[in-house]
């Protein structure tokens, strides 16, 4: 009846893939709701706009590339995403991907992989996988963002210094030995707007924390800039300004060559965003005390980056720091996403001009703001000395990110917390019970004297020993070593599996190596407390009647021995 019930409030496929949106207007949306909604997107609008044509810029791109990603993508992901309150959009962690993609493949390639990303979005999604992105650890999650973090603030020392390089590595070392020959050509009035940019950010952050700082500090250096005529590389001067209207949608030609050329960009495209996304939705779920739709919300963003690239934007996500702020403006839904998309939207039809006085230098002091922020400090010294192994995962994940590439460190990093997770569950495992050890690695002429083997005397025998904890292929090695340390062979030997909440197959067949054993001296074994789930993998590895006879207890176990009768179950 349990299991009916548990079966019966399962969600619906339809119930798990809805938009909250569609859930929001089946309860009720008012003006108030809206008008709520209207002041959180026009805030958050306000954040997102020198934000995304920095990340473009940052990235390799045309500052309108951010915009556009910013309107269609962060239009979609809250029309059809599962969170009440993502903001979606260019994001910093991309930077550095989308810099490499670009250097490798250009911008087409970069759209091809982002469509190919999109769809394994859905598909993950679709097939319900979108809960399991919770299962990486958190070291490696801190370790790539601290690397993204460092690859940022190297890839901005261009435009904070004014320098004038030619071409600008991807990679980090060879961007600063670029960096560093390029020194000479510092420009001060660059440095200084850098300087005025960053200590605005951070002064009114720390005065006026409400007040819209990025934007402020953006159109104060865009103002000095023209008012005194200075020579640094702005908007207009290096792209030709911001257009004032949306692209028409285009796809770039492509073949089977390409495909499988930037198959591997895809895949880190989907895994970095999958994680990104899912760790904003958890970020606003923490603040709201609501519940997101996972897989919802990766079908939600990978439509989204599909439609992105299609209108000549990039890859698209949920951003923490911009889903922080709609949260703290007070949304009630996911309009306040669609509007904040809108609101950008009237900007470039509206003010695109203005853009063109904006100096790259100002764009620069934002990302240099955002690469602190993001670096997570205080969990990266925590986990530093938490221990050596949440230590090994974080620096691997942290150097792999800076010296190689994301998905190598992502998948390093994942593989090594997988690995410590199973060595502390190994350890975790304990087996005890009555009888005499052999000492491990000893001669048979050494140790305590050993008496003659007698079968009488281990007639009326009975041994009982429990195992606690996961028994898995990491714990095989340790228990097999207790059993086959036992000295003694007796007439009865119970293993008591009432503390064993599963079974591998690797596990049972190391056990079914040691149940041979004692059945061929004589041994009677008695399985007891079996769960249903380990029990079918205890008798699919052989260990089943009359090799292994099973009881619900150590006592019933016992008793049956004694009275030497089988138990009419298996």
């Amino acid at each position: 009846m349990a299991s009916a019930a548990s079966q019966a409030k399962r969600p619906s496929f339809i119930e798990l893939f809805t938009p909250k949106l569609v859930s929001l207007l089946r309860e009720g949306y008012g003006w108030a709701d809206f008008r709520a909604d209207a002041i959180a997107g026009l805030t958050v609008a306000i954040v997102a706009l020198p934000l995304s044509m920095a990340i473009a810029i940052g990235s390799g791109l045309s500052p309108d590339k951010g915009l556009y990603t910013a309107v269609v993508g962060g239009f979609l992901v809250s029309a059809l995403g599962g969170s009440r309150f993502q903001i979606g959009g260019p994001a910093g962690a991309f930077i550095v991907l989308i810099a490499s993609i670009v250097e490798r493949q250009g911008y087409d390639g970069l759209v091809l992989a982002t469509l190919l990303a999109g769809l394994m979005m859905i598909c993950i999604g679709l097939m319900r996988l979108g809960t399991y992105i919770k299962y990486i650890p958190f070291p490696v999650t801190v370790g790539f963002t601290a690397g993204i973090a460092v690859i940022i603030f190297a890839s901005q020392m261009k435009e904070l210094l004014g320098l004038d390089m030619v071409k600008e590595p991807a990679a980090l070392l060879p961007k600063l030995a670029a960096i560093g020959a390029n020194l000479d050509t510092v420009n001060p009035q660059a440095v200084l707007l850098a300087v005025l940019g960053i200590t605005i950010i951070i002064g009114l952050r720390r005065v006026r924390p409400k007040w819209p700082g990025l934007l402020i500090a953006v159109t104060a250096t865009a103002f000095l800039t023209w008012l005194f005529g200075l020579d640094v590389a702005t908007i207009g001067s290096r792209f030709g300004g911001v257009p004032n209207a949306p692209p028409i949608p285009s796809l770039p030609a492509f073949d089977i060559a390409k495909l499988r050329a930037v198959f591997p960009d895809a895949v880190a495209i989907a895994l970095l965003g999958a994680i990104e996304s899912l760790l904003s939705a958890v970020v606003a779920d923490g603040m709201t005390g609501r519940k997101h739709r996972s897989n919802c919300e990766l079908v939600a963003q990978g439509v989204a980056n599909m439609a992105a690239v299609s209108f000549g934007g990039m890859c698209v996500t949920g951003t923490i720091a911009r889903t922080a702020t709609n949260v703290r403006a007070g949304a009630r839904s996911p309009v306040s996403g669609m509007l904040h998309a809108v609101y950008v939207l009237l900007f470039m039809l509206v003010a695109a001009p203005l853009a063109s006085f904006i100096p790259l230098a100002a764009l620069g002091a934002v990302l240099a703001v955002v690469a602190w922020n993001m670096a997570e400090k205080e969990e990266f010294v925590r986990l530093m000395r938490a221990s050596w192994g949440d230590a090994t995962v974080l620096l691997a994940t942290f150097m792999l990110t800076i010296f190689d590439d994301l998905t190598t460190a992502i998948g390093v990093g994942v593989t090594l917390g997988a690995f410590l997770v199973l060595h502390r569950l190994a350890e975790a495992v304990e087996i005890e019970g009555g009888g005499q050890l052999i000492a491990e690695d000893q001669a048979d002429t050494t140790g305590p004297e050993r008496t003659a083997y007698d079968p009488q005397r281990l007639e009326s025998d009975v041994m009982v020993y429990r195992i606690s904890g996961a028994f898995f292929f990491g714990a095989s090695a340790t228990v097999s070593a207790v059993l086959d340390r036992i000295g003694e062979h007796p007439r009865v030997f119970v293993l008591d599996f009432a503390d064993v909440p599963l079974v591998d197959s690797t596990a049972a067949k190391g056990l079914e190596g040691f149940v041979h054993k004692l059945t061929r001296s004589g041994t009677q074994v008695w399985f007891a407390g079996v769960r249903r789930g380990v029990r079918r993998t205890l008798l699919t590895a052989g260990l089943r009647p009359p090799l292994v006879r099973y009881a619900a207890a150590p006592e019933d176990a016992v008793a049956l021995a004694r009275a030497d009768r089988r138990p009419d179950v298996c």
